[in-house]
C-alpha cells in the first residue's frame, strides 16, 4: 500500500513539475519522499532556485507562506490546511500595532515563525540560526521589539548584550523540555553531547554543549567525532539524524517534544494534495511585498 502511494506521488510530481519540501520535524516517511529536508527558510530559498512550477510544502502554514513570499509565480501547496503553528498564533497584527505605538522609536525583529501579516508589520526577519547577527545589525541606540518567541529573544539578548522588548510568546514543545530530564539522560549517557534549540528555556540552554537551529544540529552531528547526542528539540529530527549518521546514537531530551501540527502530514495527504492541487496558499500582493522586505533585509546581511 505504502509503495503504491509513493509511486503515485513520484508520477504526479513529475507530471506537474512539482518539488516536495519537508521540514526536519515531519514524520519519517514524509521526509523520505521529499526532494529536500531542512529548516523552513532554507527550504523556501531552495525552492525559489528551482524550475519547479509547484511547491508542495510539508510543514506548517507560515512555512508555506514563506515559500509563496519568495516564489509568487509558483503554486504553493500545504497538504493539511489545519497544520498551523501555536507559537505563530500567539501574536496578532492588532496587538503588534499596539506594541509599536507603545515604543514608536523601536524596530521590530520578527522570527521567521510568524504568519505573513506579522512579517508585513516588521522591519527585519530572523531565524534561530542568525538571530544574533540580525540583532547586531541594528544600531545600538535603537530599541528592538522582538516577536513572538521570548525564549529565542532572551537567547539573542544574552548573545548580543542588547536589551530587547520581548513578546510573551513561546513554543510549548520546546518549553516542555526540562533541564532535569537532560541531567538524568546525562547520568545514563555521560559521553553524550547535549544539543538544544534556542526556543528552549534558559535552564536547558545553560547546560547544553551547543545551542543550534535544526540545520545547525544536522551539520554539527555530521562533523562531530562524538557518537552520542541528547537532542533538545522536536523528536522528528531524529529520523534524519539517524538516517545520515547510522553509526551514532541519539536520545530525545523529552519524549513529549513532539509538535502535533508538524505530524499532521502523511503520504496519503501528500498524494491528495498533488492530485487535487490542495491546499493552495495565496497572499494578497500588497501584503506579500511588505512581508518580503524584512526577509530581504535579513538575507542581505
Amino acid at each position: 500500500m505504502k509503495n503504491s502511494i509513493i509511486e503515485k506521488i513520484k508520477v504526479l510530481k513529475q507530471k506537474k513539475n512539482a518539488i516536495i519540501l519537508a521540514h526536519n520535524y515531519q514524520i519519517g516517511e514524509v521526509q523520505d519522499i521529499a526532494d529536500f529536508a531542512g529548516d523552513s527558510l532554507d527550504l523556501s530559498k531552495k525552492a525559489a532556485d528551482t524550475s519547479a512550477d509547484v511547491i508542495l510544502f510539508c510543514g506548517v502554514r507560515f512555512m508555506a507562506e514563506s515559500a509563496k513570499i519568495l516564489s509568487p509565480e509558483k503554486t504553493v501547496l500545504l497538504p493539511d490546511i489545519n497544520a498551523g503553528c501555536p507559537l505563530a498564533d500567539m501574536i496578532t497584527v492588532e496587538k503588534l500595532k499596539e506594541k509599536k505605538k507603545e515604543h514608536p522609536d523601536a524596530l521590530v525583529v520578527c522570527y521567521v515563525n510568524t504568519l505573513v501579516e506579522i512579517k508585513a508589520e516588521s522591519d527585519i526577519c530572523c531565524t534561530s540560526a542568525n538571530v544574533a547577527k540580525v540583532v547586531n545589525s541594528i544600531p545600538a541606540n535603537k530599541p528592538i521589539i522582538f516577536v513572538p518567541d521570548k525564549c529565542l529573544g532572551s537567547y539573542a539578548s544574552k548573545m548580543t548584550k542588547r536589551d530587547l522588548i520581548l513578546w510573551d510568546g513561546y513554543c510549548s514543545i520546546h518549553t516542555s523540555i526540562s533541564a532535569e530530564e537532560i541531567r538524568l539522560l546525562k547520568d545514563k549517557h555521560p559521553q553524550a553531547k547535549v544539543l538544544a534549540h534556542p526556543e528552549c528555556i534558559k535552564e536547558v540552554l545553560d547546560i547544553a554543549d551547543c545551542v543550534l537551529s535544526t540545520n545547525g544540529m544536522i551539520d554539527y552531528v555530521k562533523q562531530s567525532s562524538s557518537s552520542e547526542f541528547i537532542i533538545g528539540t522536536d523528536t522528528g529530527i531524529i529520523h534524519r539524524l539517524k538516517k545520515e549518521n547510522p553509526k551514532k546514537n541519539f536520545y530525545p531530551a523529552s519524549s513529549l517534544a513532539e509538535c502535533k501540527s508538524m505530524k499532521l502530514t502523511n503520504l496519503e495527504k501528500v498524494l491528495f494534495s498533488l492530485e487535487e492541487m490542495k491546499y493552495e496558499i495565496n497572499i494578497p500582493e500588497d501584503i506579500r511585498l511588505k512581508a518580503k522586505e524584512p526577509i530581504d533585509k535579513m538575507l542581505s546581511l
